[in-house]
């Protein structure tokens, strides 16, 4: 099992990488010198998530310190809906460069296809259809390829987009995407847009690849696989954890996945996962666990025209 995909523009993208989603001022800084000492080179970043110059700090002292070089690491961030304008684009990369103190980022994505007015707040959820903004990913795109020319970025790509979306872009673009990161999980397993996607050769990234843990027993909610006793049963035969079983599962249909923690253990062990291989028989049991049910579904913005689900 390799331990990188190759991109369409011939640059390489680890396959595990770190997510930093919710991850607390303090703790996050932790969880990425943690992750570099662990092996990880890809880190999952995004300027919504608002811990960006803590990422940053901990990268450039592992650099100063020797650990890793630049060019080895892996680093993403993502455009925020607010700013899909073109003429706000590249102001947003460079500011996402300042916060994490680096001279250009390995991916840039558009975090979600649709967009909202830049007066509106950046979590409208209560704010209706006065908050969405009509502009269209085509001409946000155009600001992203910008930030290619400019050298900002080495690769750009999109997240949450659907097959027709992805299609319109294609269609329309000067620089074709590298990535469009979804959310992949066994109870979501996405594989008609994981060969679509292979088909146009862009690799998908697959977030919440173990759902939502801190949700579980939610009313309505999806329980993450790695309560099912089956995979707790399949851990132990494998002599791995239920995590471990889940993430090597998603890596077989050939994909990235990129698992948030910042606990120092599990850091560790969710990109463990190279030296097994399941059997059929357990590989069909997570096939049937796919419910098409999202953990992120952002159902509040169902009603823009350009929602993907």
């Amino acid at each position: 099992m390799s331990k990188t995909l190759k991109l369409n523009n011939g640059l390489e993208i680890p396959v595990v990488g770190l997510g930093t989603y919710k991850s607390g001022k303090g703790e996050v800084k932790r969880a990425v010198s943690d992750a570099i000492d662990a092996g990880y080179r890809h880190f999952d970043c995004a300027w919504f998530y608002g811990n960006e110059d803590e990422v940053g700090v901990a990268l450039n002292e592992k650099i100063k310190q020797g650990v890793v070089k630049r060019e080895d690491l892996f680093v993403t961030s993502k455009l925020w809906n607010n700013f899909h304008a073109r003429d706000k684009v590249v102001p947003m990369c460079k500011e996402t460069l300042s916060s994490l103190k680096l001279s250009y980022i390995d991916l840039y994505l558009v975090h979600w296809p649709f967009g909202f007015k830049e007066s509106a707040s950046l979590w409208p959820i209560n704010e209706g259809e006065a908050a969405f903004s009509d502009i269209d990913y085509l001409e946000t795109w155009q600001g992203m390829e910008e930030c290619v020319r400019l050298g900002l970025t080495k690769s750009i790509g999109v997240s949450n987009f659907n097959e027709e979306q992805i299609e319109r872009l294609i269609k329309n673009c000067k620089i074709k995407p590298v990535v469009n990161q979804v959310e992949v999980n066994p109870n979501l397993n996405q594989k008609k847009l994981i060969e679509f996607c292979k088909k146009h050769d862009i690799v998908v990234t697959g977030y919440c690849p173990l759902g939502r843990s801190e949700y579980a027993g939610t009313p309505g909610f999806p329980e993450p696989t790695i309560f099912d006793p089956k995979v707790i049963e399949m851990g132990k035969k494998y002599k791995k954890t239920p995590a471990q079983i889940v993430l090597n599962y998603l890596v077989s249909l050939g994909i990235s996945v990129v698992p948030k923690s910042v606990t120092k253990s599990r850091i560790i062990e969710n990109i463990d996962i190279f030296d097994f291989k399941l059997d059929a028989g357990d590989v069909a049991y997570l096939d049937s666990c796919n419910k098409n049910q999202r953990v992120c579904p952002l159902s509040e913005f169902s009603a823009h025209k350009y929602y993907s689900f």
